[in-house]
C-alpha cells in the first residue's frame, strides 16, 4: 500500500505469533504483540482487510501493571499491558469536581512516563466545576515548579483549548487518565471533527462510565495522530523495581547522592538526602507521600 494512503485496513495477526504466544514462559497479554502507535508489516488479502507478518522495532512505549486476573493465587500473575507504542507525548489528563483531583494517580502516571522516557503533558480539566479557585492553582504551581509542562482547561466553556492545541501538530500525541475525567469531551473540543462519543458520572460512585471501550488513534492530518484510550480505575507501574523508583521522582535527582547508604530506599534509613530533603521542606510532603505509597506497592518478583 503506498505510503501515507488514508485507508483502513483491517488485519489479523498471522498464525506465528500466536504460537510464540503460547511457548512463551508466562503468558502475557495479546496486546504485547502489536499495538496501537506499531509499525507493521502486512500482506493485503482484499481492499479491506490483511494478515500482519511482522512488527517493526518500537521506540518506546506506554504500559502499566495490568489489572489482577480473577481467581489468581500466584505471586507475578501481574503481568505487563502495553497501551500504546511509538509516542511522542503523553497527555494526562485530570479533573476538579467530579471526580475530584487525585494528585496519587497523578503521580503514578508521571512515574510511567518517566520510565518510558515519554515526554508528559499535564491537563488539569474541568475548571468550570472548580468550587474552590485557589485548589488548581496551588497543585499547577507545584508541577509546573518541577519543570511539568501543564495547561488548565475547560471542555465545556473552552477555556485554554486554543492554546492546548498548539501542541500537537506534527505528533503522536496519548491521552490517558482515570475514567470521568473528561478525555473524550476534551478531544471534541479540540477536534470537533472527530465526533467522539461521551458519557456521563455515575451519581453513586461518582466515577467516569466507560465510553471510549477501545484504544484507538485519530488522524488530525497526515503528521499529526491522537490517541484516545479507555478510563482506567486502577494504575500501577509495571517492571519498576524498588531500588529505582526514586530516580522517577525528578526532585529526587539532586538528593540521591547525599543518602549515606546506597542503595537507599528512602523510607527510614539515617543520613537519607532525600529525608532530610522533606524535612527542610525542599521536597513537598505530598510527592513524598506519593512514593512511600508507590514503594509500598513495587512486588520485587518481576515476569519475563
Amino acid at each position: 500500500m503506498p505510503e501515507r494512503e488514508n485507508r483502513v485496513i483491517r488485519c489479523v495477526l498471522r498464525g506465528r505469533f500466536k504460537h510464540d504466544l503460547r511457548m512463551k514462559k508466562d503468558k502475557l497479554l495479546l496486546t504485547d504483540i502489536a499495538v496501537v502507535g506499531d509499525f507493521v508489516e502486512f500482506d493485503l488479502i482484499d481492499d479491506t482487510s490483511g494478515v500482519i507478518f511482522a512488527v517493526d522495532s518500537r521506540k518506546n512505549y506506554i504500559s502499566r501493571k495490568a489489572p489482577k486476573i480473577k481467581g489468581s493465587t500466584l505471586r507475578g500473575e501481574r503481568l505487563e499491558q502495553v497501551i500504546a507504542a511509538n509516542i511522542d507525548q503523553i497527555f494526562i489528563i485530570c479533573s476538579f469536581g467530579v471526580p475530584p483531583f487525585n494528585n496519587k494517580a497523578l503521580d503514578r502516571f508521571l512515574v510511567i512516563a518517566e520510565s518510558s522516557n515519554i515526554h508528559p503533558v499535564i491537563v488539569f480539566n474541568k475548571l468550570d466545576l472548580v468550587e474552590i479557585p485557589e485548589e488548581p492553582e496551588l497543585w499547577a504551581e507545584l508541577y509546573t515548579g518541577l519543570g511539568y509542562e501543564l495547561y488548565a482547561v475547560s471542555a465545556l466553556t473552552g477555556e485554554g483549548i486554543d492554546d492546548l492545541r498548539t501542541r500537537f501538530t506534527g505528533r503522536k500525541s496519548l491521552f490517558w487518565g482515570h475514567s470521568g475525567v473528561g478525555k473524550s469531551s476534551l478531544i471534541n473540543a479540540l477536534f470537533p471533527e472527530l465526533n467522539l462519543a461521551t458519557g456521563d458520572i455515575s451519581a453513586y460512585s461518582q466515577r467516569g462510565k466507560h465510553t471510549t471501550v477501545i484504544v484507538n488513534m485519530n488522524r488530525i492530518d497526515n503528521d499529526t495522530f491522537l490517541i484516545d484510550t479507555p478510563g482506567i480505575r486502577e494504575i500501577a507501574p509495571f517492571g519498576i523495581q524498588k531500588d529505582d523508583l526514586s530516580h522517577y521522582f525528578v526532585e529526587f535527582a539532586d538528593h540521591l547522592q547525599k543518602c549515606k547508604y546506597k542503595p537507599c530506599t528512602h523510607l527510614h534509613e539515617p543520613g537519607c538526602g532525600v529525608i532530610e530533603a522533606v524535612e527542610r521542606e525542599e521536597i513537598s510532603p505530598e510527592r513524598y507521600d506519593s512514593y512511600l505509597r508507590l514503594l509500598d506497592n513495587i512486588e520485587e518478583d518481576m515476569v519475563y
